[in-house]
């Protein structure tokens, strides 16, 4: 039986999720040790460390900001402006760029910074798709690859030591750039925070055709390439109270567009906007460990004391881990099309990777799903 935390909704088969002795787990722990943290003395920190990295002679960027065109990355460059800095914002294109994704890409343009878009060879990028899916049940896997590997590539390139990230999801410390020694973002700390599920990007070599000189832009540069320039990285999170709910307001109030009513498979219309896949992934998620999207933003609001967890429990319940039949809109043979794959061959791969200790099963063992393809939890009303 899935446990979960008694404050939140997060269930014990999060992974890297631990729920302590009195029932809360680690997410909400770290959210309390929030209120120890003198915020005022991490800014003036963060505005030490990003003097150390400005340009002196003005003659490249100071920092580079990856960029999707999210909520989270308006908000970074806005930031990050309000500072002084003088970024280069960088954006690995998404597998299947959504329409509100580039009105929002083109939004953080008019912020006034120097923009670079890298775009991957889409055919080898539904190949990658089609192995993620299949291999590993993550359809973004190239995805989430290139969001690393890209600004790291063009910090070497462009000699630009500094990358500004976000949140950091681990929220343990300030990145690399704060640490004393050992502060390069080597290949071990990809390993650590690139999400690449065990598959790694040389394995792909050979598999359908796909030749060395195709994954350059998924491959991470050699470590004496990054100690040369000295590639680093902070978290914003650390230095700046980081709140979805508020960095989507700011943003908002700078020209981020929203989407016009709840996101399928979330609870608000302000988060994951840039790629149609994105339900795909959420979805494999729900199905792999019982949670989805839903749960992870509610359990964010009910920390911040903007949801009870009882209306929370309604509110997931109602919207987390429904089969995935659109996206934003789009239909679900639509965003598969690319990828060469039907919908009866899709609903093969979500049953392959579908956790049934977590769903319910007839005698035979075959998964019970209503009319409309979505499964039940076992224990869903135990939360």
């Amino acid at each position: 039986m899935i446990k979960y935390c008694k404050r939140c909704l997060l269930p014990d088969t999060k992974p890297h999720l631990y729920i302590d002795e009195d029932g809360i787990c680690n997410a909400c722990r770290n959210y309390e040790e929030r209120k120890e943290v003198n915020w005022n003395e991490r800014k003036e920190n963060l505005k030490k460390l990003l003097d150390k990295y400005k340009s002196k002679d003005e003659s490249n960027w100071d920092c580079i900001i990856p960029v999707s065109g999210g909520k989270d990355s308006t908000y970074q460059v806005i930031k990050i402006l309000e500072l002084g800095m003088n970024p280069l914002c960088v954006t690995a294109t998404t597998c299947d760029l959504s329409d509100i994704g580039r009105k929002n890409i083109e939004n953080i343009k008019r912020l006034g910074v120097d923009y670079m878009e890298f775009t991957n060879n889409r055919i080898l990028r539904a190949k990658l798709n089609k192995l993620g899916l299949k291999q590993v049940g993550d359809i973004s896997w190239p995805e989430h690859a290139s969001i690393f590997t890209i600004p790291v590539r063009a910090a070497v390139q462009f000699n630009v030591p500094l990358i500004i990230w976000g949140e950091n999801s681990q929220n343990e410390y300030g990145g690399p750039a704060a640490a004393s020694e050992n502060n390069v973002l080597d290949r071990r700390w990809l390993e650590e925070f690139g999400g690449l599920l065990g598959m790694r990007v040389t394995d792909l070599v050979g598999i359908d055709g796909i030749e060395r000189r195709e994954i350059i832009p998924y491959t991470y540069p050699a470590d004496d390439e990054l100690k040369r320039v000295g590639v680093t990285g902070l978290f914003l999170g650390y230095y700046i109270p980081w709140d979805g709910y508020n960095n989507a307001l700011i943003a908002e109030n700078n020209g981020f567009t929203t989407y016009h009513t709840t996101v399928e498979g979330s609870i608000v219309d302000y988060e994951n906007l840039d790629n149609y896949q994105t339900g795909i992934h959420d979805y494999f998620k729900f199905l792999k460990f019982g949670f989805g999207r839903a749960t992870d933003i509610a359990s964010l609001h009910i920390r911040r004391g903007r949801l009870t967890r009882e209306d929370a429990i309604e509110i997931v319940k109602k919207h987390d881990g429904k089969f995935p039949w659109t996206y934003l809109g789009k239909s679900l043979d639509k965003i598969l099309e690319p990828l060469d794959i039907t919908v009866d061959e899709f609903i093969k791969i979500c049953d392959k990777f579908t956790n049934k200790k977590v769903f319910l099963t007839d005698k035979n063992g075959n998964l019970i799903k209503d009319k409309h393809g979505n499964l039940t939890k076992i224990n869903y009303d135990n939360e």
